[in-house]
């Protein structure tokens, strides 16, 4: 293998027969040939090739009957040879016996002819051109033909040029044909359609103010329009994420038959609409003129619950508007691209170098260059659409294929029992701010629930607003913060970043029994006091008794995981004792995996366990609802 790897000599490849093909007949020409190609080289030579007639580049042709070995005639070949060739002794690592093949000679420019599944260019590296890997070497530029031909540099077309399409960060081959594209996706079916309505119909749409009357969770639940009361910036100027505090009055949001009511540690859906000015801008690529986007039409789909949240599936018929589709019922932000979508963006092209990429992308050759779209950076249908401008896909067929837009949930960070009005009932929750950077214009895109909440806080801050409305409704009220929830027993709270709101309601929750006061504790962390401490001062009369503050950015620098190690002593009496839980809200990755793997060593510390079994006895604790995570 690495003498064979070397550029100078040729490769021998086996590639299966074809089934169809009979096998040719054994020619002695062949073993002649073979056993030539095979003798020892000279003793005085190091090259253990430098024997051998091997031309540097030989190109693949259609083997002759002359030029075909199979199975058979190898192993009697190999029965002959009695002395090492190579180095190599046959006779002691003969293969098994596999099914027929064809013997061909093949170069390095050569190879991506021989194989024309991605599937299979894993094996090939330096010899591969990057048509069947979708992987080019940093000195080629991408390059892309919608016509046929030979491989010449001359017919290739250069990929457009749009920051759009440039943000990307495509991996193409240099494709001449899209003829030998295979396995492309099937395009996907139109499963809804849209039709005008009589004129005379009167329509009311709610689009800038409230979702319509068909997008609702699953009973007993509706979408309620809650008013904000208030709201307020937590963090300060220069913090890394901004988050902020809300009011809502649900004064008047109506009981429901179960009886469900809002718990401390709950949370609630909202459902948060994409951004306006986005939606407008997503139109008029579409080139759909404005009369239409807000004129009543009649929807018709096939099945499944859209453009319900979760209504039972079945066919729908119901009136509405292009732009309400747009807006409150399917996600143009938040996947990565499907085949689906693509494959529809490819069917509308009118340019035939953008319609040659997205082919590609659907199918098996482009399977690479398709993945590494999908695991990089969201990629929102704007910027698909503005990196293939000439692919405008009428828009019903278009819903067909976006992601539906889901409630985004946000746990309470009060006790909803806790009056803080005499006259009506609010409830307090805390959004931090998702943002990402474009990175093919200019501006950062902030993420739909979030992005949503901070124009709703700007336009109040600022005072430019009177009533400003957040369409929620009451559900996760079951979740395990709520559910584990006890009113007495030693609790330890363990939040960073927004993870920590849910504990605010915590404390004041048992803040309001005396015996309970030495027995919650908070370990909260933040990146800096001055810039992202939430809720500072707002945790009762005995704050400083009971919250212990972490800053990974300030002085020497602490994450909570440390912390946590370092309270040992505290973790192992809670964790012991009668009803005792030990909580934790924060991100998943990183701050989650970091806590659980201090817990584990704080066990291990204390009771001289092994690994092993300091893994079990907390999975054991959540089972037994004292670890909520």
């Amino acid at each position: 293998a690495e003498v064979l790897s070397s550029p100078k000599h040729r490769r021998h490849i086996y590639l299966p027969a074809s089934p169809s093909a009979p096998s040719p007949s054994p020619s002695p020409n062949t073993l002649g040939n073979l056993m030539a190609t095979t003798t020892p080289p000279p003793p005085a030579s190091n090259d253990p090739l430098s024997g051998l007639d091997i031309p540097s580049t030989v190109s693949v042709t259609n083997p002759s009957e002359d030029e075909v070995a199979t199975e058979k005639e190898v192993d009697q070949l190999i029965r002959k040879m009695k002395a090492p060739v190579l180095g190599i002794d046959f006779t002691r690592t003969r293969r098994p016996r596999r099914s027929s093949t064809h013997l061909l000679t093949v170069g390095p420019q050569n190879t991506c002819d021989v194989i024309s599944d991605s599937s299979a260019t894993n094996l090939v590296n330096s010899g591969c051109c990057g048509g069947g890997c979708s992987r080019l070497p940093d000195s080629v530029e991408s390059s892309v033909s919608p016509g046929t031909g030979s491989h010449a540099a001359s017919e290739f077309v250069r990929a457009p040029g749009n920051a759009a399409f440039k943000s990307l960060n495509l991996k193409l081959s240099p494709l001449t044909s899209r003829d030998k594209l295979t396995g492309i996706t099937v395009l996907p079916a139109q499963t809804i359609s849209i039709e005008p309505v009589d004129e005379e119909e009167e329509y009311e749409s709610t689009v800038y103010v409230h979702p319509p009357k068909y997008v609702t969770p699953h009973p007993p639940w509706a979408v309620y329009s809650a008013r904000i009361d208030s709201a307020r910036e937590l963090t300060k100027p220069g913090a890394l994420k901004r988050t902020y505090h809300f009011d809502l009055d649900v004064t008047n949001y109506p009981e429901e038959i179960t009886g469900v009511d809002f718990r401390v540690g709950g949370a609630i859906g909202v459902v948060a609409p994409n951004d306006f000015k986005l939606v407008t801008e997503i139109l008029n690529i579409l080139g759909i003129d404005e009369d239409e986007r807000d004129a009543p039409i009649q929807l018709h789909t096939q099945g499944g619950r859209w453009p319900t949240i979760w209504g039972k599936p079945k066919e729908r018929a119901l009136t509405t508007t292009l732009r309400e589709l747009m807006t409150w019922t399917v996600d143009v932000q938040s996947y990565p691209p499907t085949k689906n979508l693509i494959r529809l963006l490819a069917e509308y092209a009118r340019d035939e170098v953008e319609k040659t990429i997205l082919l590609y992308l659907c199918s098996r050759q482009g399977q690479a260059a398709f993945c590494e779209l999908r695991t990089g950076p969201y990629i929102s249908l704007i910027q698909l659409l503005n990196a293939f401008p000439s692919s405008k896909p009428p828009l019903d067929h278009l819903l067909c294929n976006l992601q539906p837009l889901m409630p985004r949930f946000y746990s309470l960070s009060s006790d909803p029992h806790e009056p803080k009005s005499k006259d009506r009932r609010i409830i307090e929750i805390a959004v931090t701010v998702h943002e990402h950077e474009e990175g093919w214009r200019e501006g950062n895109r902030t993420g739909v629930g979030s992005g949503f909440f901070e124009r709703c806080a700007t336009r109040i801050i600022n005072g430019g607003a009177g009533d400003v409305r957040i369409p929620m409704f009451r559900g996760l009220m079951a979740n395990p913060l709520a559910k584990q929830f006890q009113a007495d027993g030693p609790m330890l709270l363990v939040g960073a970043g927004v993870g920590i709101a849910p504990f605010r309601g915590f404390v004041q929750r048992r803040l309001q029994s005396a015996n309970c006061a030495n027995k919650v504790w908070v370990i909260q962390g933040i990146r800096d006091s001055l810039l992202d401490e939430l809720y500072s001062g707002e945790w009762g009369e005995h704050e400083s008794k009971i919250r212990n503050v972490v800053q990974s950015r300030v002085g020497t620098g602490r994450y909570v995981q440390e912390e946590v190690v370092a309270q040992a002593d505290l973790v192992w009496s809670i964790i012991s004792s009668l009803n005792g839980r030990v909580f934790v809200c924060g991100s998943s990755k990183g701050m989650g995996e970091g806590v659980h793997e201090s817990l584990v060593k704080v066990v291990m510390k204390k009771s001289m366990l092994g690994r092993k079994q300091a893994e079990e006895f907390w999975e054991q604790k959540k089972e037994d609802g004292q670890y909520i995570a």
